[in-house]
């Protein structure tokens, strides 16, 4: 009966006018960014932090989520029109999308996406619903030498799942880590790396910060990128999948969002890796796998709906515990502290209306989505043919107004602007720049948790040890960094940074 009295509290609130305006605002952007490469999620909602200032925090939040699962839905429109990617995790859409496009299959691979990705939206918001209450209660048991060492075991698994060379994510870790000391200490009052300027004494401006290495590091990158985006295809018919196809893709729906739902729980995994996990598993599976690469239905089913899932089960670990499980999950801690609410397993009780609100949002949002896919397709073709050269200087434009609204200031337009060069910068060396933000994000709690757990314990750290939780935690991330540390682990690492 309190399921469905949560639930009912968060139609009530995801259902007024106000939020269903936003919601469809949220999912048409992420579906708009989906379509455009090189623009995605992270640098959308970091340029719209500042919008959300004078909405209701459920409304900000509903909007940022739906630009999120709606970049997986649009990213599979050019995956499969235009063999173009819109997004990281619609890779694997091209392989076997396009070619049903080329077979002139092109509606029904649409469709197929549309169904799977509305399926795993579906089971993934049921799946909040069920494990994030469960989840929250747990964590009310937590002192804080456990959160603090929670925030470790998230900063350890974003360094373990990141691409690339090892060192170069544990050197973001600590930039990171250092950039959340600048201001004024809360406890003292002490100025910690300001160098007497004042600008700095209240500590870098988030927004600005996520902007540039997020914004325009991307548009500095795809500048120097010449995209083909000629679109060459049959026309778009058979929209609707037949009674064979249904046949041949339910059972991948439901592995796909299965392994999403799990998938996208992992700090630096969601999205991205349910996806590739989803197509590799379909392969090994299928009667045919002599058909992957050629047009499989399958192959746009399962990791479609993978994707999907995994970018609303990321929800989980950041509504409940506070901890961001990838860049996105960051800005929207970051935007729940703008509106004065502390991320973590007390939301649930004192925001209750935001809780649910959102997760309802979520399957409200889906069936936007479903609705918005199909008959917009012309629309979204026309968008991803825009030269790069008229699109640009608006997102820069947008940028400097989005920054320079956060406080008025000017400072923090030219902070924008050296994070911009300095997340260019960092992409031409192979180093991701979301390690940063997570540390940046969770660097400032941790601090606060240890202060804390240390004041309990007058002194003693070694009740990062005693706590049965902690110590339980600090073990996990020992067994991490060894395996990471392993050298067919840090050589695969490796080959693949040099690809």
């Amino acid at each position: 009966m309190d399921m469905l009295a949560n639930l009912g509290l968060g139609l009530v609130t995801a259902m007024t006018p106000l939020n269903l305006v936003y919601c469809f605002v949220g999912v048409f952007l992420g579906t708009a960014i989906g379509v455009l490469p090189g623009l995605g999620p992270v640098a959308t909602i970091a340029m719209l932090l500042p919008l959300t200032f004078g909405l209701p925090p459920e409304t900000s939040l509903i909007m940022l989520a739906g630009i999120f699962y709606g970049a997986q839905y649009g990213g599979s429109t050019t995956a499969i029109l235009v063999n173009l990617p819109g997004e990281t995790s619609s890779v694997v859409t091209t392989l076997d999308g396009y070619q049903m496009a080329r077979n002139g299959q092109a509606g029904k691979a649409l469709a197929t996406a549309a169904i799977g990705s509305f399926i795993a939206g579906t089971i993934a918001t049921l799946v909040i619903a069920l494990f994030a209450p469960f989840l929250a209660q747990v964590a009310f048991n937590f002192q804080p030498a456990d959160f603090f060492s929670l925030m470790v075991l998230g900063l350890i698994a974003s360094v373990v799942l990141a691409n690339g060379s090892l060192l170069h994510a544990l050197g973001m870790i600590l930039i990171g880590l250092l950039l959340g000391f600048v201001g004024t200490d809360i406890n003292s009052g002490v100025a910690r790396y300001t160098f007497d300027v004042p600008e700095l004494y209240d500590g870098l401006e988030f927004v600005a910060i996520a902007m540039g290495l997020f914004g325009i590091g991307e548009i500095i990158a795809n500048l120097e990128e010449k995209l083909d985006r000629s679109i060459s295809l049959k026309s778009v018919s058979g929209s609707l999948p037949t009674r064979e196809d249904w046949k041949r893709i339910f059972w991948p729906i439901l592995r796909g969002t299965g392994l999403g739902s799990i998938l996208g729980v992992l700090p630096g995994g969601g999205a991205n890796l349910a996806s590739f996990a989803a197509y590799a598993a379909e392969k090994k599976m299928s009667h045919h796998p002599e058909e992957f690469g050629k047009g499989a239905i399958e192959g746009v089913a399962a990791p479609e709906a993978a994707n999907n899932a995994g970018a609303q089960s990321a929800f989980i670990p950041m509504l409940t515990l506070g901890i961001p499980s990838n860049p996105v999950m960051a800005l929207m801690i970051g935007a729940m502290l703008i509106q004065g609410i502390q991320p973590g397993p007390t939301v649930m009780t004192d925001q209750p209306a935001l809780f649910w609100g959102l997760i309802v949002s979520m399957w409200v949002g889906n069936l936007f989505l479903i609705i918005l896919n199909l008959p917009l397709i012309g629309f979204w073709v026309k968008l991803v043919s825009m030269p790069y050269h008229l699109l640009y200087p608006i997102i820069l434009g947008f940028c400097a107004i989005g920054v320079f609204t956060v406080s008025n200031a000017s400072f923090d337009v030219y902070l924008m602007a050296l994070f911009g060069v300095a997340g260019y910068l960092l992409r031409k060396i192979g180093a991701e720049p979301a390690p940063m933000m997570l540390a940046l994000i969770l660097g400032s709690m941790m601090e606060e948790y240890l202060r804390r757990a240390l004041l309990l314990s007058r002194g003693d750290s070694t009740v990062l040890l005693t706590s049965p939780i902690s110590a339980g935690i600090l073990v996990i991330c020992v067994v991490l960094v060894a395996l990471v540390a392993l050298p067919a682990i840090r050589r695969g690492r490796d080959e693949t940074f040099a690809e």
